[in-house]
């Protein structure tokens, strides 16, 4: 199977689904002429010209009214941010108007629109362009909130958000744009709001989505040189969350670390943390343990980043606690 970046994985997704319903298209900061920040549209405004691949103004606020006011009519808005931390202007259109509009009109005007881009810190951008708001928006009825992993997940699951008739919350890493993974070339999608056991085990369940995935696979390779098999699940979509896969598995490995970007208050890893102890309390041989980022603000200082974020380190430590070691 061919080997292609995260970022083409985006672009493929976004360009066959264009092609497959004009009503379909993409619009942002510096997504045509440019060919996005990141080059995710790299092609695409050549392919289907400037009334499907439209450039806009810095007005988040501005152009996802539009991209709401679209899908309400029988459009498929594509809204790509240039990072998740300029949403915070949009807020209004995101959680009021897109994710509660279904419900207000009385199931008259459904909203299918995605609202893409890059999630969390990508190094030394400042506290302002550094955050995570998975847990934000998952916190809201009426969206998905979908978080992948690697390029195969990317494009299925871009594709399947692109075609569901409800608001897409779709965040991927800037950090992550450049990773190759395999990726078919026939057409396939990605059932939403369902985990994957990436990797079996018997002896914890290590629990994470995103990039922070890349800091359960190192941690799960560094335990099982030490004999401590963990058994890795990638959330995907943190609104419908995958419960089930992930209580199941803890009733097999009776133990539970889950490793999340975020901060730890009100966290996703906190809402799995509680559901793990309300459904599975009798199973559990320890106490479920979170491995977050530091409950401050991230700094440019790649010392106090090191320090801030989640790592193996810590998530290694973390699995020794629960599994009784030194």
């Amino acid at each position: 199977m061919r080997e292609i970046q995260f970022r083409d994985a985006i672009k493929e997704a976004m360009s066959e689904e264009m092609r497959r319903d004009k009503n379909v298209f993409l619009m942002g900061e510096e997504v045509a002429e440019y060919n996005g920040a990141y080059k995710a549209s790299q092609g695409m405004l050549d392919e289907f010209g400037p009334d499907r691949v439209i450039d806009t103004p810095i007005s988040e606020l501005g152009f996802s009214g539009l991209g709401v006011g679209a899908a309400m009519n029988g459009l498929r808005p594509i809204i790509e941010f240039m990072t998740f931390n300029f949403s915070l202007v949009a807020m209004d259109q995101l959680v009021n108007s897109s994710a509660k509009m279904l419900a207000m009109s009385g199931g008259q005007y459904s909203v299918p629109i995605v609202f893409r881009g890059p999630t969390g810190n990508a190094g030394q951008l400042g506290a302002t362009h550094s955050s995570n708001f998975e847990n934000w928006f998952a916190n809201t009825p009426g969206l998905k909130v979908v978080v992948p992993s690697n390029p195969y997940d990317a494009k299925g699951l871009l594709k399947a958000s692109i075609r569901d008739e409800n608001p897409v919350i779709f965040m991927e890493s800037e950090l992550m744009y450049s990773d190759k993974g395999e990726v078919p070339e026939s057409e396939y999608l990605l059932p939403i709001g369902i985990a994957e056991i990436k990797r079996k085990g018997d002896d914890v369940t290590l629990v994470s989505f995103g990039k922070m995935m890349k800091v359960a696979f190192e941690a799960a390779d560094e335990l099982a040189k030490e004999g401590i098999m963990a058994e890795v699940i990638d959330l995907r979509t943190v609104r419908p969350i995958d419960y089930k896969t992930v209580l199941e598995s803890v009733k097999k490995t009776n133990r539970c670390v889950i490793v999340e970007e975020a901060n730890p208050v009100a966290s996703i890893s906190t809402d799995l943390a509680f559901t793990i102890q309300r459904h599975a309390f009798d199973y559990l041989d320890a106490p479920v343990m979170r491995v977050n980022s530091m409950d401050i603000p991230l700094s440019y200082s790649p010392t106090y980043i090191e320090a801030t974020l989640p790592n193996a380190k810590r998530t290694i430590d973390a699995v020794k606690s629960v599994t009784y070691q030194k």
